[in-house]
């Protein structure tokens, strides 16, 4: 194994993770074959710390708290991420569309969808996607997987968002999107930008049949009713 000093500080590193160790006994249990292998699900690890790491993700441990609102994470990289939505601060540009982010990965997974790059492909249905993450949550379609559980109620759920979704609209009541033209709340962004629709008579939504528009999802979908009801009476 190669090893290196750190000029000042006379830390030993581990080419092979890129960690600082205090003595050359420690820096032995990083190895250049994945040994550590978490006995919960089976991922395996460089580094005895990496595994450390992984297994706060199954037990829930957050040794990391913010100063600003309490919030606890797993790993001191979350809470660093989670920082910038505090200051609000947006380093990383597209340079198409001007939207701006917080951090590098989700900027770097925006730009694939200008691209229309799909990297990432189902091995059971060959369907592609252009995230990683798309791909992980695609597999649960097949598994029926259920991964995030609801704390309050046991209801579980596919996706993180979902999840989201389900407790401010059942559980906290919260309504944190207000219309700036009516005042008018909204627990989800989605259900504010649907709203906005009503003010600029906006009509995205067209029927594949008599091509009516309509400004939200849910009355085009009640007007299909109408063709139904029409094609049952001519039968």
């Amino acid at each position: 194994m190669e090893l290196s000093i750190k000029a000042n500080e006379k830390d030993l590193f581990s080419n092979q993770c890129f960690e600082a160790y205090s003595t050359e006994t420690n820096i032995q249990i990083c190895t250049k074959e994945k040994c550590f292998k978490c006995n919960i699900c089976a991922k395996a690890f460089y580094c005895n710390s990496h595994l450390k790491k992984h297994l706060r993700t199954h037990t829930k441990e957050k040794h990391y708290s913010c100063d600003i609102c309490s919030k606890e994470f797993s790993q001191k990289r979350y809470l660093k991420a989670h920082y910038l939505t505090h200051t609000n601060e947006k380093s990383f540009s597209c340079d198409i569309c001007s939207k701006e982010f917080s951090r590098k990965d989700y900027f770097d997974a925006h730009c694939t969808i200008h691209v229309g790059e799909k990297p990432y492909s189902c091995d059971l249905c060959s369907k592609q996607f252009s995230q990683k993450s798309y791909l992980k949550t695609h597999y649960r379609t097949h598994t029926n997987e259920k991964a995030f559980s609801c704390d309050i109620c046991s209801k579980e759920f596919s996706r993180k968002d979902h999840l989201n979704e389900h407790y401010i609209l059942i559980h906290s009541g919260e309504k944190s999107f207000s219309c700036d033209i009516c005042s008018k709340e909204f627990s989800l962004k989605r259900y504010l930008k649907a709203h906005y629709r009503i003010h600029t008579n906006e009509k995205t939504f067209s029927c594949g049949i008599c091509s009516k528009t309509f400004s939200q999802k849910e009355y085009l979908n009640r007007h299909y009713r109408i063709h139904k009801i029409f094609m049952i009476d001519i039968r």
